[in-house]
């Protein structure tokens, strides 16, 4: 069985953007107000973070407690990993996620600055650079047989989008506009050339955009 390159609960704004401008330490999303973006997540009984029992079920509770199955690595930009940028200063940034990150599996960074790996928990973060199909080669093998997920930002999706390796995606629409940012497209039918897409609205106000090759 051949392992795919998947892109799991990515959310974008209605106009197509991901992350805001003037990221740093206090706003992983720069400008962007996270609890908006991902509100049709939090509000399900599987989202991992739920302090309180209940939570809505049906699609976005389906989408959320999907993110994890099948999965044996993570690619990610650095972006994604924290705020830093160029060489790195120090090592003492572990990522935002505290000594428990959410992954439970092998995680590539790309950047173009060396650092060690390391880990926490069941989670290992390796530090790369190279072309995306080099990258995903390393990570299949770490994955040991099972799919590799594309965890983002837009930057990175895009590269691996633009390469070809994306094999499936799946694209939650927040019905916020944002006029400016880090942008996955501008609209989703520019995909249509290499996916088939079906689009599914949510009654939480989301759109749930479901890609898979031709």
């Amino acid at each position: 069985m051949s392992q795919l390159l998947r892109v799991q609960n990515f959310t974008v704004s209605r106009d197509g953007i991901a992350a805001g401008e003037n990221q740093s330490l206090e706003r992983p999303f720069g400008d962007v107000d996270p609890g908006e973006m991902f509100a049709w997540a939090g509000a399900t009984a599987s989202w991992p973070n739920r302090t309180d029992p209940g939570g809505s079920r049906g699609l976005d509770d389906y989408f959320t407690r999907d993110f994890a199955h099948n999965i044996g690595a993570e690619i990610m930009g650095r972006n994604k990993f924290g705020p830093q940028r160029g060489p790195w200063l120090d090592h003492d940034w572990r990522g935002w996620w505290g000594d428990e990150p959410p992954f439970h599996t092998p995680v590539f960074v790309l950047t173009h600055h060396e650092r060690p790996s390391f880990t926490l928990s069941d989670t290992t973060f390796h530090f790369m650079g190279g072309e995306p199909a080099t990258v995903l080669e390393r990570a299949r093998e770490a994955a040991q047989g099972k799919d590799v997920r594309l965890g983002g930002g837009a930057t990175t999706i895009r590269e691996f989008l633009d390469a070809d390796l994306v094999d499936t995606m799946h694209v939650a629409v927040s019905p916020v506009e944002l006029g400016s940012g880090v942008r996955l497209w501008e609209a989703p039918e520019e995909l249509l050339d290499r996916f088939h897409l079906e689009v599914v609205p949510s009654p939480s106000g989301v759109v749930h955009h479901v890609f898979w090759r031709r």
